[in-house]
């Protein structure tokens, strides 16, 4: 993947995307949404592993058939948020290795804190997909980014649910080397880092919580 910035608008993306969005969708079947939706972003995230072959016997006979190269890639949920699409993803991907990057938000400063970092070995041969609803400020992002690379992941790619221009910026300011995958990128952040029209808190919504 070379371009910075890639957006699913595939109609059921756009169409899920839209029943998340309204305020009187129900936990459960955000959830689910969200879920499937980052099935659809996880297949375009994927959509240039690098592949191998190997000998296979199907019925009718021996071929030489693809399967995928290299080390299992990393899964890295960038809690708590990212949680929810990180269950869709390993659906997908269920032999991948998963991590999780713990940060808050001081909403005095908007600036993140870490209290959790957690992630698999050898992770400097592994594609290492970062996970987040939303790509707001920037600055969790950009943190977790930092923390992966100080840990040695050296091929990184961001997936989000919704982006902020703020955000787009941001990343590719800090991080121009990590490509990011997203449904959506939706008008401006406002007063309080939140994303408009956006869907509210991803993590609130998803887990029930407000």
């Amino acid at each position: 993947m070379s371009e910075h910035l890639t957006i699913v608008d595939h109609p059921l993306v756009q169409h899920k995307l839209t029943l998340m969005r309204q305020k009187d969708t129900p936990t459960a079947l955000f959830r689910q949404l969200l879920r499937e939706i980052s099935q659809f972003l996880a297949y375009e995230i994927t959509r240039e592993l690098p592949m191998d072959t190997k000998t296979i016997e199907t019925p009718l006979e021996p071929m030489e058939a693809p399967v995928l190269a290299g080390k299992k890639l990393a899964l890295i949920s960038i809690l708590r948020a990212g949680n929810g699409l990180l269950d869709g993803v390993l659906e997908l991907i269920p032999s991948a290795r998963v991590g999780f990057v713990g940060l808050y938000r001081d909403e005095e400063t908007l600036k993140p804190v870490q209290y959790y970092f957690k992630v698999p070995e050898a992770i400097d041969d592994r594609l290492v997909i970062a996970v987040d609803p939303m790509l707001a400020t920037g600055n969790s992002s950009v943190a977790a980014i930092d923390l992966l690379k100080e840990a040695g992941a050296r091929n990184i790619r961001f997936l989000c649910l919704l982006a902020a221009p703020e955000g787009i910026k941001r990343m590719k300011e800090a991080h121009p080397d990590v490509p990011i995958v997203t449904a959506s990128v939706d008008k401006y952040l406002n007063d309080h880092g939140y994303i408009v029209p956006g869907l509210g808190d991803a993590g609130d919504r998803m887990f029930g919580t407000k």
